[in-house]
């Protein structure tokens, strides 16, 4: 958690953001959320995505692993 993403969603969405929660649908919290519709980039602060809206997430900085 804590690490930024890029979250790929239906209707060919996208948005940038840092990761602060999940449940076990794939709902999440993301926080310093931002809209990216081709150039344009719209800042929509801290949101709830649903898991059935995702379509790939990734991280943009490494994940490390826990013992």
């Amino acid at each position: 958690m804590d690490k930024k993403l890029q979250i790929k969603l239906n209707a060919n969405r996208m948005v940038t953001g840092t990761l602060r929660g999940f449940d076990q649908f794939m709902n999440l919290v993301v926080d310093n959320t931002v809209e990216v519709n081709g150039n344009d980039k719209t800042d929509i602060g801290m949101v709830v995505i649903r898991g059935n809206s995702i379509v790939t997430v990734e991280a943009l900085e490494p994940v490390g692993r826990s013992s």
